[in-house]
């Protein structure tokens, strides 16, 4: 989407303002679940999975190859700045391969709507959606190839489950207003 903004820019400006907006989107994905436990404890993680939203945004917003670099990026700024800096590493170390492969999903699959999202951006109900059920496919694959129960990830997967429509509903409807402040900006 942002990509109809930066036509006839630049290659340094266009690189510029996307490499922007992904370290925000990756620093968003960092805080957002310090925010979440504030109140939930370390339980408010699974349950509102605030990590992924800034992967779907990325992928709606700036493309699928930013979308892929922000959603892996993202687990590991999070486990780098919450081991150096609070003490106790989120996500957990055994987790974070998974949330590597699973919100790179996320912003891969979301982000092969961008063009559509960029043509109308109700697209991004299906993106995100698409994206949700390929990450969690994703996930579960991974997990029980690697040794976990299919119970157990199963059991993490429907416990995330209500931050899944809750994203479901807020990423879409982020990028509608994005989209209509930039053609109301155009005008």
């Amino acid at each position: 989407m942002l990509s109809a903004i930066l036509r006839g820019k630049s290659a340094a400006v266009r690189l510029t303002v996307k490499g922007t907006v992904a370290v925000l989107l990756i620093v968003m994905a960092a805080a957002l679940p310090q925010i979440a436990h504030m109140p939930g404890g370390s339980a408010a993680g699974a349950v509102w999975l605030p990590m992924y939203a800034p992967a779907l945004l990325a992928g709606c917003l700036l493309g699928w190859q930013w979308g892929l670099g922000v959603g892996m990026l993202s687990p590991v700024a999070s486990f780098a700045f919450t081991s150096l800096f609070l003490g106790s590493a989120m996500p957990a170390a055994a987790r974070l391969p998974y949330m590597i492969v699973e919100l790179g999903v996320f912003g891969l699959i979301s982000g092969l709507f961008a063009k559509r999202i960029e043509r109308n951006a109700l697209w991004a109900f299906p993106a995100v959606i698409c994206a949700q059920i390929s990450g969690r496919f994703i996930y579960f694959v991974a997990a029980v190839i690697f040794g976990q129960g299919a119970n157990e990830v199963w059991s993490a997967i429907y416990s995330g489950l209500a931050g899944l429509y809750v994203q479901a509903a807020i990423v879409p409807i982020i990028v509608l207003l994005l989209s209509m402040a930039i053609k109301h900006d155009r005008d």
